[in-house]
């Protein structure tokens, strides 16, 4: 039997015993909720569409302590990549810890990593049942709750975006530098909206992501001067962040997550009309087949499905996507444009890489680093010395964002306090 045979098997045994172990215990979000009302609203980015309270799987009513008694589910007004206003939803978790910092309660905007593209995927949706499961293969976790459940320990307020598409209407920019950055940053603005919110506009913001969650907020805190200059940001954590594209391309290829790429030819093609000739002409039929179908799914799928193969199997002539990116110039620019690391944030950021990371390469990330460095930012680079363990299987990039999240919520906690922040940039 087949490795790629065993995923499949072990994700439908999996899925079938935790969608029984969990059955009953929260409702499902309404589907109309992430209906955007057409036309949009008017108003500013970060005005918000609609908001409503629900109770998060894991929850304790009317208690103290890092499980939050309730939520709230918002739409909110942001801009695409091209400027324009699209709707995006994300959740909201106010604290019951006090904040021992100082000063007000801070506001953190947590970005979630890699989810998926289907809608069911939408991290809003998640955290009501916290477990997605549809036979065979369509399977979910909302693992993002360690993250946003650790920051609330702490007494910090956290929303968790959903990203533009990912529930919505429309296909999910995944990795699209700007409409990432844009959700993120109006998040904490439609926070800041709510009727009757405790963040106010001096409140402190930090800005917490992982994975492709690095990627948006680390594209968010060097725009932010320019898109949300009102925002009280005092540092982000971004976490092995996807800076350059080429060069996560060519790591991901062949190994357990290469069905990612499929993500992002998906939002280049959907976002980018002058690619698609382009992209349409380098794919088989197979090829494009592929991609509609991962269009429509979450991570552990497009694992069991993809996972192992290489993206030349996509191709007309064999060649894989990582190769395609330079022959094909419109998709070269737009590729080009993603880089993240060319403007200075004007707050301090903390990058944190395993040196073997599988999925993320530790160089792209030093890069971004030193790029930050160069434009006069206080940036501390930490690296992660996890030695190489199942390289290809996503181990390298999965167990940093554990042991660096200790660290990490030490350096945010600092920032929020206002404690002057380290640099490694003279190193």
């Amino acid at each position: 039997m087949t490795v790629s045979r065993w995923t499949r098997l072990a994700v439908v045994a999996l899925g079938a015993w935790l969608a029984a172990a969990t059955v009953g215990t929260a409702s499902a979000a309404p589907a109309d909720f992430y209906q955007v009302p057409s036309p949009l609203p008017s108003g500013e980015p970060g005005a918000v569409v609609r908001a409503e309270q629900y109770t998060p799987t894991l929850a304790v009513e009317r208690q103290a302590g890092p499980w939050p008694s309730g939520a709230q589910r918002i739409m909110y007004r942001s801009t695409d990549a091209h400027g324009s206003p699209v709707a995006t939803t994300a959740t909201y978790f106010d604290a019951s810890m006090p904040w021992s910092g100082g000063g007000s309660r801070p506001l953190v905007v947590l970005a979630p990593g890699t989810q998926g593209q289907g809608d069911q995927c939408a991290p809003s949706k998640l955290f009501t049942d916290l477990i997605h499961y549809s036979p065979p293969l369509d399977f979910a976790v909302e693992y993002e709750v360690a993250q946003a459940y650790a920051l609330l320990s702490r007494g910090m307020d956290v929303v968790v975006v959903d990203y533009e598409g990912l529930g919505t209407d429309g296909m999910h920019t995944y990795v699209d530098r700007r409409a990432e950055g844009h959700a993120v940053l109006d998040a904490a603005r439609a926070v800041k909206s709510l009727p009757g919110s405790r963040i106010g506009d001096d409140s402190p913001i930090g800005l917490w992501g992982y994975s492709q969650g690095g990627g948006a907020v680390a594209s968010a805190t060097e725009m932010q001067a320019s898109y949300a200059p009102e925002l009280n940001v005092r540092g982000t954590f971004a976490g092995g962040p996807p800076a350059d594209l080429r060069s996560v391309a060519a790591a991901l290829d062949g190994g357990l997550a290469a069905g990612l790429l499929g993500y992002a030819v998906n939002s280049i093609y959907a976002e980018y009309p002058e690619t698609r000739a382009e992209i349409d002409g380098a794919l088989s039929p197979a090829g494009r087949a592929t991609l509609d179908d991962i269009a429509t799914q979450c991570v552990p799928e497009t694992i069991a499905r993809y996972g192992l193969h290489r993206t030349s199997e996509w191709t007309r002539d064999g060649r894989s996507i990582a190769e395609l990116i330079d022959a094909l110039p419109s998709v070269r620019a737009v590729v080009d444009e993603q880089r993240i690391g060319r403007s200075a944030p004007r707050s301090p950021v903390l990058i944190v890489q395993g040196r073997n990371d599988d999925v993320i390469p530790h160089a792209q990330a030093q890069q971004l680093a030193a790029d930050w460095c160069g434009l006069g930012a206080t940036v501390d680079f930490s690296t992660e010395e996890i030695p190489p363990i199942a390289p290809g299987f996503v181990v390298g990039h999965g167990l940093p964002m554990v042991t660096g999240m200790s660290r990490a919520l030490d350096w945010m906690t600092d920032r929020l306090a206002g404690v002057p922040a380290p640099s490694t940039c003279t190193a």
